[in-house]
């Protein structure tokens, strides 16, 4: 059974100075020389993980990460600034990260928002894609966004009536999403730091499949919360920017890059369906389909399954 590897520090930061006065927060972490591969978290507005580089091995990957806009140690940060942020700015500042660290082409991996990101950048540069991993699948259709936050109410009735009781009477509970981005953009910090809590909070009760309380630690810093709940609201009230449906549409332009899809079975933010529908729609992708884990990469059976994938592409 695949093991994740022991943690490991880069031996390369950079701040990658990109468009309109964004500064990207890049690492370089593994073989200086080894196959490039670039990791893509999630949120978004999540930021580059530590864990995440652990499914990589060391010896044979040169591994990239950087914190996407806004977010993290990038500047500026969009508890302040959310302008020249969407995900057509995401998938330039990968080229920026590309040709300036030399890289002919990289395996691309993905966790959640992360998957969409890996399909939305290796769908229009697939000439730069060796391989792609997806964990949690996503592609941010109009339909994901509307169960995460409001299909989602039958399984979490309790947790759906608190979600929705944090909006004023004068804005629609009709438009959760709607409403967040509204209040996550008040004039009033207060407020701001109210939806942010109460917008992750919600976002707590199906992380997992293992627990219903789960409240990552870093989510109980503010300016964290802040940071991720105001990035999360702009893409998903921009529908990230995206023909609806068009990364399902478009999944046959993949074929003959291959791509490994894991996904939990009772993952309740990514369903997977989605995965599935992907799965058919890409030629030569592989689904793995983990029975009884959710959506977080930590869930049983996730890790193993992650770590055996990149080590297909390792040579």
């Amino acid at each position: 059974m695949a093991e994740i590897f022991p943690e490991i520090t880069p031996f390369e930061t950079i701040f990658l100075a990109v468009s309109e006065g964004h500064r990207l927060h890049v690492t370089i972490a593994g073989n200086p020389a080894g196959r490039p591969a670039i990791l893509l978290h999630g949120g978004p507005g999540s930021g580059l993980s530590a864990t995440a580089r652990r499914y990589f091995n060391p010896a044979f990957y040169r591994i990239i990460q950087f914190d996407q806009r806004g977010c993290g140690k990038s500047t500026p940060n969009a508890a302040d600034n959310l302008e020249h942020n969407t995900t057509h700015h995401l998938i330039d500042d990968m080229e920026a990260i590309r040709s300036a660290l030399g890289v002919d082409d990289w395996l691309v991996y993905g966790s959640s928002w992360g998957a969409t990101l890996a399909l939305a950048y290796a769908q229009q540069h697939p000439e730069y894609v060796r391989a792609v991993v997806l964990a949690g699948v996503t592609t941010t259709r109009q339909k994901e966004i509307d169960w995460l936050y409001k299909g989602l109410a039958m399984f979490l009735p309790q947790q759906w009536q608190r979600f929705v009781a944090a909006i004023p009477g004068h804005m629609s509970k009709e438009d959760p999403v709607g409403a967040y981005h509204q209040l996550l953009n008040d004039p009033d910090l207060s407020i701001r730091l109210m939806a942010a809590f109460e917008w992750h909070l919600w976002e707590a009760g199906s992380i997992t499949a293992e627990s219903t309380s789960a409240f990552p630690e870093r989510w109980r810093d503010d300016d964290y919360i802040l940071t991720r709940a105001r990035l999360c609201a702009h893409y998903f009230h921009h529908a990230a920017w995206l023909d609806d449906g068009v990364l399902l549409r478009n999944a046959g332009s993949l074929s003959g890059i291959p791509g490994i899809l894991i996904q939990g079975m009772r993952d309740l933010q990514g369903p997977p369906i989605t995965a599935y529908e992907l799965a058919a729609a890409w030629p030569g992708s592989q689904l793995i389909a983990i029975d009884g884990a959710g959506h977080s990469t930590g869930d049983a059976g996730m890790e193993e399954a992650i770590v055996s994938a990149i080590a297909r592409f390792a040579n």
